[in-house]
């Protein structure tokens, strides 16, 4: 089976391209530069694909940020920190962003015949991005159908699990998560405190690992903010 997979450097995709390989599927993985500010993720995609042996497409969509520059990634706006939770995080969306990388990709798949699109998607984005939530898979992969003679189906694995249930894949895949960043922010290390962060900290936390993007007296840090955060969100 062909696959084309919307990639980024985040350990969601990074995992999922993993998991692609693992599966023994023929892999095409293309990602989008729209002049994101952490746009140095688009040469740690093409490190994961040169690791993998997958062909890696960049797709300029910077002919039409201005139209999508309401959002903290793309813009002056200042980027958000705490819990995943909070409303703030809503300044991190990017709207109808996965509507367009993924239509991009369904036609991609189209032209070289591969039955699916794989999407990183999951089941703890759903309140702060309408764009991952199972109602708008379930509708494009309908769409995907209906707008194609050629038949692609969306493939998104991770759809009813959590940033654990990714995180579970590396003990069997072993990804090399040192390629892989899950924060919106563009420093040389990662802004733990950013909720992205705070979410990818506590499922290593959870697998009792640390993440590789620390150092050690960075990590406890990491782990003290990130579980102070937890119990904030649980006790409102």
């Amino acid at each position: 089976m062909k696959s084309v997979i919307v990639l980024s450097w985040w350990m969601d995709s990074t995992t999922l391209l993993y998991k692609l390989k693992a599966e023994w599927k023929e892999v095409f993985a293309v990602s989008f530069d729209y002049w994101q500010k952490h746009k140095k993720e688009l040469s740690y995609a093409a490190k994961s694909c040169e690791k993998l042996w997958v062909p890696h497409r960049i797709v300029d969509l910077t002919s039409i940020t201005e139209l999508i520059s309401n959002s903290a990634l793309t813009s002056d706006i200042a980027m958000p920190e705490w819990h995943y939770a909070d409303d703030n995080m809503k300044k991190t969306v990017v709207p109808n962003r996965n509507m367009i990388m993924a239509s991009i990709a369904i036609w991609y798949a189209v032209n070289i015949w591969a039955e699916e699109v794989a999407l990183w998607v999951h089941d703890w984005d759903h309140d702060v991005y309408p764009d991952c939530r199972p109602v708008f898979i379930e509708a494009l992969n309908r769409i995907a159908w209906l707008a194609n003679y050629e038949k692609v189906a969306i493939y998104a694995p991770f759809l009813w699990g959590d940033k654990n249930t990714i995180l579970k894949e590396w003990i069997e895949l072993w990804v090399d998560y040192a390629l892989t960043w899950t924060d919106y922010d563009w420093g040389e290390v990662p802004n733990y405190k950013t909720g992205s962060s705070v979410e990818r900290n506590l499922a290593f936390i959870g697998q009792w690992v640390k993440d590789p993007l620390y150092s050690d007296e960075l990590w406890e840090e990491a782990k003290g903010y990130a579980l102070s955060q937890e119990n904030v969100y649980k006790n409102k």
